[in-house]
């Protein structure tokens, strides 16, 4: 279930402008029950100016989850919260690990980038014989 009920890159997926009468039919529940997993800290609704909840779509889709998990799954609210808790890390960690993997691409594309810069294999800018002690002497050019 792990992104079943976690991030959207559509902003309205995440803004808390459902009643809670809109979100308790939504989500197949009495509105009592989403005042209980709000104060169990299930799920955290957002408040209107009048002090009354709103839920997001991402939030209703959170409430069916926590429902299949007790219902259909036999999972007591305390198990569901850890549930929860560890599928929201599990998808931080993965976040993360895109970001840094995007990030080790570019910087071996640099590499590769600047290796082809030199125009000669490996690591000598100016290709030596190994088993030689002459000395070269590099003189920059002039412009004339």
């Amino acid at each position: 279930m792990v992104g079943q009920f976690t991030g959207s890159d559509d902003p309205a997926y995440e803004a808390k402008v459902l009643m809670i009468s809109v979100a308790a039919r939504m989500a197949g529940m009495h509105p009592q029950t989403l005042r209980q997993y709000d104060r169990l800290g299930l799920v955290q609704a957002g408040r209107a100016a009048g002090g009354g909840r709103r839920y997001s779509v991402r939030d209703v889709v959170l409430l069916r989850e926590v429902q299949r998990l007790s219902q259909d799954e036999g999972v007591n609210l305390a198990g569901v919260k850890r549930i929860i808790g560890l599928e929201r890390l599990l998808e931080q960690a993965q976040q993360r690990i895109a970001r840094l993997e995007a990030e080790l691409d570019a910087a071996y594309r640099r590499v590769a980038e600047l290796e082809s810069l030199a125009r000669f294999p490996g690591r000598d800018l100016v290709p030596t014989n190994r088993t030689s002690t002459a000395l070269v002497v590099w003189r920059p050019r002039r412009d004339r």
